[in-house]
């Protein structure tokens, strides 16, 4: 059965490594017969969320920015994909102001289920990666019908164009498998 899914890239940085992730999860996602949208946040105007919390009588944020069309496009997916580049040990800062401006789904029906997570990170060991896991599963567990339904931790890629075959092989796998 074909998902709505939505891919989304936060790195700033051109080609980068965790882009390149989310684009072997979009060719699986897509050959497994999906309908995929990839949404990249490098060029996008996101504010940082105010805390007002007009957003929960209201269907959509205050602020006149880019982050409310991709927050309605999150709550329309069935399947969403993050992919960050791993910052101090945690999601991008890019990432994470997307996830607080996304609070009025919270309130909404929104469709999503499952949520993957695709990291990249200089560090080659697994644990790097454990900082988004965490932040992002704060976030899910605000969607009591979503999970985290799959990760790959993509060590050892600093430079862009550095991401290993067998993580991106991962990644391919883990969208086909959507």
């Amino acid at each position: 059965m074909s998902k709505k899914v939505l891919v989304i890239s936060t790195s700033l940085r051109p080609n980068s490594n965790s882009d390149v992730l989310a684009q072997q999860f979009v060719k699986g996602a897509q050959e497994a017969g999906h309908e995929v949208e990839y949404l990249s946040l490098r060029g996008k105007d996101l504010r940082f969320c105010t805390g007002c919390m007009a957003c929960l009588k209201a269907p959509r944020c205050v602020i006149q920015d880019d982050a409310n069309a991709i927050v309605e496009k999150m709550g329309a997916a069935e399947v969403i994909c993050f992919a960050t580049p791993v910052y101090y040990y945690e999601m991008s800062g890019q990432m994470k102001t997307l996830l607080d401006r996304a609070n009025p789904l919270f309130s909404a029906d929104y469709h999503f289920r499952d949520v993957y997570l695709l990291t990249a990170s200089a560090e080659e060991e697994d644990s790097a990666s454990d900082g988004p896991i965490h932040g992002l599963n704060g976030w899910i567990a605000c969607f009591e019908k979503a999970r985290l339904a799959g990760v790959v931790r993509g060590g050892g890629a600093n430079d862009p164009g550095e991401m290993a075959p067998e993580k991106q092989k991962a990644a391919y796998e883990l969208g086909k498998h959507v």
